[in-house]
């Protein structure tokens, strides 16, 4: 393994390492799992996609705006 990350698909536990590193106080294995059960999108191996889970993430929270 070269150590390098890769955004378009990371295992539930580098995601949470990642958004952490940028700056999210909030995010957690827990958290993130439960909005996976909520419908975030995940790649067909399971891991997580960064692009889209923020836009998801965007998504959710113009919902709860209405």
């Amino acid at each position: 393994m070269s150590g390098k990350l890769n955004p378009s698909s990371l295992s539930i536990e580098d995601a949470v390492k990642v958004l952490h590193a940028a700056g999210s106080q909030h995010v957690s294995e827990e958290t993130l799992r439960s909005d996976i059960e909520a419908g975030a999108p995940v790649n067909p191996d399971g891991t997580v996609n960064l692009v889209h889970y923020a836009a998801w993430m965007v998504k959710e929270m113009a919902r709860g705006s209405d």
